[in-house]
């Protein structure tokens, strides 16, 4: 892919999960649609992902979205997402964080008190609505992709800790959704790194036994993330809320609730009848942030019963980078050490 001596990257986050946004100096990858170039990226050109999310320009708390023309023409624009291991076809925190980026760079045009998006995503299209003040935007609503459960009360063998129970769930990507009391979870701050020993350990342990695609598009498979759940909440006024943790590999947690997660989680919630159709839920960070989250409607994805989620929250403009590469630079596509990332990448 076709890359500028420098290349433009507006940084961001969306309740705390860093999602930058390369906007300008790089060309769109080749393919025929959004998850076709996302292919490209992984199978061909995946150093342009490490050049901007290893070290020394990344981190290991780091995301980066590449805006791209949409290839639908009912979008706006589109974005690949690129994260520490992997492309997730969709997420909710790095639309956010798109959507504020594009909107209050000028990149597209601002409306208030309301401004309506449609973008194009791998792994389909999303709606967005921000709400706008000031030249501002205050929050975006973020309906994603139809989201399903693949296995209910799926048995795992995890080494050290038994059989354990966990919920296979699609939200944008597969996650293996555990009971984080289960395990003597409070999904506080302090438990970061046990957090992500457990969760990549269990991962490890749901790809090896159980097989899962997704039945529109076979190219999504595998699960990608673990998620402790901890119990709803249902307050004085019958509001409900529930506190998760995601990890994400090769070991952070989601700083943010997870908006994929929290739309897996939506999933097996109304797939238990815990929460209905336009029922608000609450979707909480172990940093204590927020996702006001609620089912739209329902679907169907292969046949399956499926739910539309709405994912809102809060993102804001942390600065602006031109980052560049030296040609002498004897590490064009940065590194990675176990201090910091958990376990080194190559």
């Amino acid at each position: 892919m076709k890359r500028s001596e420098s290349m433009t990257v507006v940084g961001a986050h969306a309740e705390g999960e860093v999602g930058r946004v390369v906007t300008g100096g790089v060309l769109p990858p080749p393919g025929a649609t959004l998850f076709e170039q996302r292919e490209y990226l992984r199978t061909q050109d995946d150093g342009f992902r490490k050049f901007l999310l290893y070290e020394p320009r990344g981190g290991a708390f780091c995301h980066a979205n590449l805006i791209v023309p949409p290839k639908d023409p009912r979008a706006q624009a589109g974005f690949i997402i690129m994260e520490a291991t992997d492309y997730p076809p969709m997420s909710g925190s790095n639309t956010m964080c798109v959507v504020t980026v594009l909107l209050e760079t000028g990149m597209l045009e601002m409306r208030e008190p309301e401004t309506r998006l449609v973008l194009e995503t791998p792994g389909g299209l999303v709606e967005a609505v921000a709400t706008c003040r000031g030249g501002k935007c205050e929050s975006v609503a973020v309906t994603n992709v139809p989201c399903f459960v693949a296995k209910l009360d799926a048995p795992v063998e995890v080494r050290g800790q038994g059989t354990l129970t966990v919920d296979i769930a699609y939200g944008g990507a597969f996650f293996a959704i555990v009971d984080s009391q289960e395990l003597g979870f409070a999904l506080s701050r302090s438990e970061a790194r046990e957090l992500v020993e457990m969760g990549e350990t269990i991962k490890a342990a749901v790809v090896e036994q159980h097989a899962i695609v997704h039945p529109e598009n076979p190219d999504i498979h595998t699960v990608t993330f673990t998620e402790f759940a901890a119990p709803v909440q249902v307050d004085g006024e019958g509001r409900k809320s529930g506190r998760n943790a995601v990890v994400i590999s090769p070991g952070k947690l989601d700083r943010s609730p997870c908006g994929t997660g929290s739309s897996a989680r939506l999933a097996v919630l109304h797939a238990r009848g815990q929460v209905a159709v336009n029922e608000t839920f609450l979707s909480l960070s172990p940093i204590d942030s927020e996702f006001r989250c609620r089912i739209v409607d329902t679907a169907t994805v292969g046949g399956a019963p499926a739910i539309l989620p709405e994912i809102a929250g809060r993102a804001w403009i942390t600065g602006k980078h031109e980052f560049s590469l030296d040609p002498s630079d004897p590490f064009p596509e940065g590194y990675t050490l176990s201090d910091t990332w958990y376990r080194t990448l190559d």
